[in-house]
């Protein structure tokens, strides 16, 4: 069984930095790529970031402020927010392109973690 948990998720200000963190665990063989997505009230599900080995990509809205990294030891993606905006406001969700030991390859999805950007 994998599972992606987040964490680092809370209530800033405007303008303050606050990082995220997903771990993904089991019996994982390989992980492709990961992911940062997010979901405001009442909106889609949308793309914040992902990276694929040494290609990250980033939404348009958060280019410049948010920067996604790995640590393929501890099988983790992180999202550095700087600069954030009260639009920011979502539950942030991670997700992974994993192949999992017995399993077919597959995108595993975290539970998600809240963030709110106070004016």
């Amino acid at each position: 069984q994998v599972q992606l948990v987040e964490s680092g998720g809370g209530l800033v200000q405007t303008g303050e930095p606050l990082r995220l963190s997903c771990a993904a665990s089991g019996r994982i063989v390989s992980i492709y790529g990961m992911g940062w997505y997010r979901q405001a009230p009442g909106e889609q599900r949308e793309l914040v970031a992902s990276i694929i080995p040494g290609s990250p990509n980033y939404a348009d809205a958060v280019k410049g402020r948010f920067t996604i990294s790995r640590d393929y030891a501890k099988n983790t993606v992180y999202l550095q927010m700087n600069a954030v905006k009260p639009e920011d406001t979502a539950v942030y969700y991670c997700n992974a392109d994993i192949w999992a030991l017995g399993v077919p390859r597959n995108v595993y999805w975290g539970q998600g973690t809240q963030v709110t950007v106070s004016s």
